[in-house]
């Protein structure tokens, strides 16, 4: 048997029950700190059924993306996303507009874009750190909130698998960098490939390293 956390990972959900919410989605993002790749969020929404009366079983040691190994995070993606009761919607923004608009826009961004693919489906959202006030739905911003609520918790695991298959992907397409290993955050193994051979079309140029080379942040 899975072991049930000690926090009470709905408590946020049934309160905005409670208050006569209806459809509560938790909102989280992968990769705001690499040097290349696009930065992902992703928004969901858990069954109402599993907030008033329990997660399934298997779902139980879902957590922040980053306590969670590969393994657990591949499961528990094709759980929620082969699930028909579960909601969600992933978004993605690449990183020519993340130089164009900022790192921090970007992410905004692609909240804002994974909460409208879902529809009208959202009357709430939850989300992981600060309010985003950019955010066109009310919110509740949570720190630590992947940790405190299954919801924002399903968001991290479908947004870090996302962009890691992304990155995976580009290692395949621009060699050399180490991608599907350091998933683009900037690893001395990454900055020296940055060194050695340039930028590639998903680095992100507006990030110090690659808008200002200086020889003491690359491996020699």
């Amino acid at each position: 048997m899975p072991r049930r956390p000690a926090v009470d990972r709905f408590l946020h959900e049934r309160a905005r029950f409670a208050s006569g919410i209806e459809r509560v989605a938790g909102v989280d993002e992968a990769g705001r700190g690499p040097l290349a790749g696009p930065v992902v969020a992703a928004a969901v929404i858990l069954p109402r059924a599993w907030v008033l009366e329990g997660i399934p079983d298997e779902f139980a040691d879902l957590n922040d993306s980053k306590q969670l190994t590969e393994a657990q995070r591949d499961r528990f993606f094709a759980g929620l996303t082969g699930d028909p009761a579960v909601r969600y919607a992933i978004a993605a923004v690449e990183p020519s507009v993340i130089d164009e608009i900022n790192i921090l826009q970007a992410t905004h961004r692609a909240m804002n874009q994974a909460l409208a693919d879902l529809g009208d489906d959202v009357d709430h959202a939850l989300v992981d750190g600060r309010p985003v006030r950019s955010l066109r739905w009310p919110q509740t911003a949570l720190v630590k909130g992947d940790s405190l609520s299954y919801s924002i918790a399903a968001a991290s695991v479908l947004a870090k698998v996302t962009r890691d298959r992304v990155m995976r992907d580009a290692d395949a397409k621009w060699p050399g960098y180490g991608f599907a290993g350091h998933k683009g955050y900037p690893t001395p193994e990454h900055l020296e490939a940055v060194h050695r051979l340039g930028p590639c079309p998903i680095h992100r140029l507006s990030f110090a390293p690659l808008r200002r080379p200086e020889p003491e942040l690359f491996l020699t």
